[in-house]
Order: C-alpha cells, then structure tokens, then sequence
C-alpha cells in the first residue's frame, strides 16, 4: 500500500499495464503526472513543444505497437483536438491512454472548461477516476480496453483527484508485447476514401462501447435510501457520499457512453433522481438525453468553481454540518512575481511607456495585477503576438499608445513561433518582448526547445531563440539582460519608435532554478518615503503606512539590486 497522488497513481497505472513511451506538455494540475512515468524503469518520456504533437508523437508510437500515455490540461486538450478526433477514426495500435486534467475553479486556468465533451463529440471513451486507487485501476485497465475496441481511450481527473494523495494498493508491471506494425493505409490513412468506412467502424465501435458500458464494472451502485437516488463522477462522488450518507449512488467510473439501461434501472429504485457535478452541466444533459427525469434542487448548486460537502448539503436544503467559522480579519495574500524574477524591470518599464501589452501564458501573467498593473490581454497559450498583430491593424493611421506583446520562451515553442510566423509574412509592425527565463517556471521549471532541458535528461539540442527568429525574417532582434533598468528602458524605447516588427529577447534564469542569494539590500536614512521602490511589487519591499518609509525584508531579499536602480536618492544599498 502506497500514498499517492492521482497523478502518481496514473503513471502507476500505466507503468503496471507494460506502457513504454509518455509524452506531454506540462500544464496544472497534469504536469506530475508524465514527471512520475518519468522516473519508472523501462519507459521513454518526453515534454513535446505542445499538446497537438504530443498526441501526434504518442499516435505514431501507438500505430507502431507501442502502449502510449499522453497527459495534458483540459485548455490543452483543445490544442489536441485536432488529432484526437481524427484517432477515433484511424484507431490505435498499441494501446493509448489520454489524461485530461481539469481545472474547476481555475486555481492555475484561464477557464473552466468539461473534457466529457470533447469524450462525446469525438466519441472516444472516457473514464473518471474517483480516488487515487481508482486513478491506477482505470488507467492499468484502459490500455488493454483501447486495443481490444481499437480506439484511444481518455482518463478525466480534476484538481482535486490530480493532487488529493490516498491510499494504493500498487501492482507488478506486466509487459506488454508490441502490436507488430503492418502497412494499412486504409487504417491510418485518412483521406475521404479511407475515412468514410472508417466511419462505419466508428459507428460500429461505438455500440460496442454502448453495450460494454452496461457491463462494466467500473460504473457501480451503491443503495441505501429509496428517497434519493444520485449520479455523480470522479470528485464530485466524494463530496456526495460525505454530504449524503441515505442516498443511493450511482458513481459512473465510465462518462461515454454512458450506461442508458443502468442509469433507467437505478431511476426506476428511487424516488428522485439528482445529478450531481462540477462547474458544467453535461453529465445532466446526457442522463436526461438516456430518458431519465432528473430533479431540480430544492437550492441549485453552484455553476461555478469546486463542489464541496457543505455546497451538496446546501443544494438538498440541510444545514451545514457544524464547524468552526473562519476568519474574516486575515490580510490578502495575492499572488506575486518572486523576490528577483528577471520579469520584473519589463513590466515596470512597460507601465512608464504606457504601453498596450497583450500578455500570454505563465507566471508572468502575474504582471497584470497591482502595482505593476502591465497587462492588457490574455487569452491562451500564443495569444500575446496574434492578438497585438490584431491591435496594430485596427489602430493603423490613428495615434495610439504602443502595442507590446510579451510571452515566455515556452509559450513561444509552444505556439509563439507560428504567430510570429504570420506577422511576419503579413508585414506586421509592433514590438515581441520574449521572457527567455530559461525554463518552463509555472509549471515546475521544465524544459523547452530553447534552454535543452529533456524530461528525462537525455542528451540534446538547445535551439537557437534568435537565429530561429531571425531565420523567419526578423530583422531586429536583441538580446537583453532583465536586471539592467537602463538596458531594458533603453530596449523598450528603441524598439516602440521603431516603424518595423522588434523583438526583444529579454533572458536572464528564473531565480528557482540556481537559488543563488548575494548580500542584500537594506534602506538606508536617505529615504524620502517616496515609494517607487514599492511600485516594483517585489514581496521584499515594505512600507511604512504611516511614515512612507521602505524597507526591505532581508529573509526575502536575494540581492538582485533592481529595487537600487529605481532610487533616485541612492537610499537603498547592499549590506
């Protein structure tokens, strides 16, 4: 018996039913997942630049015999989809297992967003774990269920299921023999002459997935009360059975296709039939769809963010059980850049350029918020270079304020490059600010094409960020260090008066990655309670409410001296 989370117990499961090749890219709460595959015997893991190739790497190994694990976020599933719909045509080889981890309440998202539709409208079978035990039984079992129907099969966990650790019973690993390749184009081939009867097979597929649903032992009964009869998933299934220990459950470990002829069976039992979920309304539509009356709430449940017991107990109208109120006096504690991030100095000068800065996806989406306040826009992994492109077209011939995107050099590899591809190739102008900080920092500080880092340390290749850039037609491209205000203002200045497309390469490591601290910095009796040492928003300036005065906290300081650069009285210097 182990402890583990649901990404450990997922990457168990795959390593026990003999999968050999892992591929991913990193993003919360699924990163730990292919981390933990990572570290097993036997087995190849790679971070891809992005989810599409991911899947498009883990569909060829699977066509050559492999058994694949492919894990990926539920924004990145929409990155996949392309190949995804298509693999519930062509079929798999090797057995080929899909996380798909999603993030209701958007504790590290742009959205919430339910995976169980993509599962339907690509009408590939999904699986949702309840528990860590679960997480390693359903995804031990889908490797061999994938080849036996010939199809991808998806697993959906949630934050909660992703990172809850609970009690696994582990297994041995049992090798799996690779499916010998054979050449058929008629398969993997997916032209209009090879896709149509492979529809017919999908279509056939999918009654053979509709009748395996009714007997399959992973969507269970659990009576107790004929008053109330519930359906629940993954999560939400925890919070029920704590929030309602009288009713009857119907926990679905398979969310399609769902088990029409069960869920009428356990309606017929019950006086009432409630569907309980999380942050979506599909698994209510899709009872409702199999001919099942489904009850309101006497309270509804919240749309929005993570069910909890006492949000269940609400929705039926019982009282919370009783517990102790909690504070209300506690200070806020938003999120902020660490204590020396080289993406600091650019977000401060952004702001005394006024810049209109469309912003990408990483932590230095943390420079939106107060004092720095120097993000306009952020949509998805990419976005920062389309949308200023968008902005500079539609502000053509007028005056405006400078038009800045900003993305990391993983979002870059990610999906950056082909942005900047089409600026470039429609003659586009504005200013691309690249946050090279070495490394993939909000996810864990993985690796990327651009610093070399594999998952798995094998040797490699770093990419050259400004010859790839320069090759594509860039003409002016710099190198910048962060740290260096008057580089950086200088960058910046240049680049925004510039008629034609710059982009700054602005590089210096993520303070996690070496944790090197030099001496620090302390205020000293010239202070003048001016406060532009505060507008930098790093966690070790205070000040005073009442006098105005700076301070710095030396357990928190790291000696990186861009707070010194910005006062003007010359009071803050290093100890």
């Amino acid at each position: 018996m182990e402890l583990l989370s649901g990404n450990e117990a997922i990457a168990r499961g795959a390593w026990e039913a003999g999968a050999t090749v892992g591929v991913a890219y990193p993003g919360t709460p699924s990163t730990e997942t292919l981390e933990a595959f990572a570290l097993m015997e036997g087995v190849y893991a790679e971070w891809c630049v992005n989810e599409k190739v991911a899947v498009e790497v883990g569909l060829g190994a699977s066509a050559a015999g492999a058994r694949v694990l492919a894990t990926m976020k539920h924004v990145g599933v929409n990155v996949a989809a392309d190949p995804l719909f298509t693999a519930a045509y062509t079929g798999v080889g090797g057995g080929m297992v899909v996380l798909a981890a999603d993030d209701p309440g958007m504790y590290s998202s742009q959205n919430e967003q339910d995976s169980h539709y993509y599962a339907a409208a690509a009408h590939l079978p999904m699986m949702d774990p309840a528990d860590s035990a679960e997480a390693r039984a359903f995804a031990r079992d889908a490797f061999a269920l994938s080849e036996r129907f010939d199809v991808p099969f998806m697993l959906r966990s949630t934050v909660r299921v992703s990172h809850t650790k609970t009690p696994v019973e582990v297994g041995e690993r049992v090798a799996a023999d690779p499916v010998p390749y054979e050449s058929r184009p008629q398969k993997w081939v997916m032209m209009p002459a090879f896709a149509k009867p492979r529809r017919v097979v999908q279509l056939e597929r999918i009654a053979a997935l509709e009748a395996w649903a009714e007997e399959c032992p992973y969507n269970v009964v659990e009576r107790r009360g004929t008053a109330v009869g519930v359906v629940c998933a993954g999560a939400a299934y925890q919070h029920v059975a704590e929030a309602l220990p009288d009713a009857s459950i119907l926990k679905l470990g398979v969310t399609w296709p769902l088990p029409a002829a069960k869920l009428r069976a356990f309606a017929a039992e019950v006086d009432a039939l409630y569907v309980v979920e999380e942050a979506s309304g599909y698994l209510t539509d899709a009872v409702r769809a199999c001919g099942v009356e489904v009850a309101e709430f006497p309270a509804p449940l919240p749309r929005d963010g993570e069910l909890s017991p006492g949000l269940v107990r609400a929705a039926f109208g019982l009282p919370e059980p009783a517990h102790a109120p909690a504070r209300a006096d506690l200070p806020g504690r938003p999120p902020a850049l660490c204590p020396g991030c080289p993406h600091r100095l650019v977000f401060k000068e952004l702001t005394r350029l006024k810049a209109i800065v469309t912003g990408d996806i990483g932590c230095y989406t943390l420079g939106a918020l107060p004092p720095l306040a120097a993000m306009d826009t952020c949509v998805d992994m990419g976005a920062s270079i389309s949308m200023a492109h968008g902005f500079e077209l539609a502000l053509a011939g007028a005056e405006h304020r400078p038009v800045v995107a900003v993305i990391g050099d993983s979002t870059f590899a990610h999906s950056g490059l082909s942005s900047l591809i089409s600026t470039v190739y429609n003659r586009g102008g504005g200013t691309v600010c690249v946050l090279d900080n070495r490394t993939t920092a909000m996810t864990g500080r993985q690796g990327n094409p651009f610093n070399g880092v594999t998952l798995q340390n094998r040797p490699s290749r770093e990419l050259d960020l400004e010859g790839v850039i320069r090759a594509i037609g860039v003409e002016d491209v710099s190198v910048v260090d962060p740290h260096d205000m008057a580089a950086v203002r200088a960058a910046l200045k240049a680049a925004v008066a510039s008629p034609e497309l710059a982009v700054i390469i602005f590089r210096a490591p993520c303070v996690l990655l070496e944790r090197v601290r030099k001496p620090v910095y302390s205020v000293g009796p010239r202070c003048t309670g001016c406060g532009v040492c505060a507008t930098l928003g790093c966690p070790a300036i205070a000040r005073d409410p009442e006098a105005g005065l700076a301070s710095i906290d030396p357990a928190l300081c790291i000696g990186c001296g861009q707070c010194a650069q910005y006062c003007r009285f010359e009071a803050i210097a290093q100890d």
